[in-house]
């Protein structure tokens, strides 16, 4: 009678075979898996349950490492665009209260003077130069590059320019422009008309009209003046306003579009409206250190 062979052979699937086989081959590109199998061997032969396991362990070890190997690399990205991206420029801001004058020079070589009660906010970097006239009324000596136009958006217009000097006042209802030198480019979602020196043009409906003529030799309001062909009466108060002095309440709708048209100084506007007054049919009197505009003649 022949005895019992110590280790009885096993069969095994050819599907299963064909596993171990390539396990196997992977053993050799896994250092921690291929020293697991030999402590294993040391044991005696592993069973097919042992086989899946550790297959099964070692396919979780691959995942594992791949999501980290992809979380790495989106992190690397990210890292390596903030680091390459360029700069956002700084965007710079500018105001005056009621009464003060300002004078900003660009670091472009533009130079801006800006009237009381006056916001702007400009960016030099990128392609173009941008400034945003928020609120009030500036005059602009753009430098000039023709690489890199400069472009004033104020209350849904724009003024587009390679180098010259001009003026923009934001009124309650249009927005207006006069030109001292050079050529601009102004208008908005309806189209833009070209403004040559000497001539002014107003921004109102998104409609730029068309360019009328101005005197830009007179003074303007850098130094106390206003010259105006028409100007509603509560605009003028906005620009009295700006000029400092005693605090003039908005007109009543009655008096609110009022048309004046002349020149006027705008140092001092309680004496400013007392002497237009009676020709544009108002009065204007002192209530509570405030000037209040009432129709009618007194």
């Amino acid at each position: 009678m022949m005895g019992r062979p110590e280790h009885a052979a096993v069969e095994r699937p050819a599907s299963d075979s064909a596993s171990i086989a390539a396990d196997a081959y992977a053993t050799r590109h896994d250092p921690a898996l291929a020293e697991a199998l030999a402590e294993v061997a040391a044991l005696g032969r592993l069973s097919d349950e042992d086989v899946r396991a550790m297959r099964a362990a070692r396919r979780r070890h691959l995942a594992t490492g791949a999501t980290c190997a992809l979380v790495l690399a989106i992190g690397l990205g990210a890292w390596q665009a903030r680091i390459l991206a360029p700069a956002r420029a700084p965007t710079l801001h500018y105001q005056t209260q009621p009464g003060q004058q300002r004078e900003v020079a660009l670091a472009d070589g533009s130079k801006l003077e800006l009237n009381g009660a006056t916001a702007v906010d400009v960016t030099l970097g990128g392609p173009e130069r941008d400034i945003v006239l928020q609120r009030g009324e500036a005059y602009f000596d753009i430098a000039h590059d023709p690489k890199r136009p400069c472009v004033i958006s104020a209350a849904g217009s724009q003024t587009r320019v390679l180098g010259t000097a001009f003026d923009i006042n934001v009124a309650r209802h249009e927005v207006k422009i006069q030109v001292y030198r050079g050529l601009v480019r102004f208008g908005g979602a309806n189209g833009s008309v070209d403004v040559a020196a000497g001539w002014q043009s107003r921004f109102a409906g998104n409609t730029a009209l068309a360019p009328t003529r101005f005197d830009p030799t007179q003074q303007d309001w850098r130094h106390k003046w206003l010259d105006t062909d028409g100007i509603r009466l509560e605009d003028l108060v906005d620009a009295l306003n700006r000029s400092g002095g005693p605090i003039i309440n908005s007109p009543p709708p009655k008096l609110a579009g009022l048309m004046l048209a002349g020149r006027f100084k705008l140092d001092n506007a309680p004496h400013l409206l007392r002497a237009i007054g009676p020709a544009y049919g108002f009065a204007a009197v002192e209530q509570g250190g405030k000037i209040v505009l009432k129709p009618g003649v007194m």
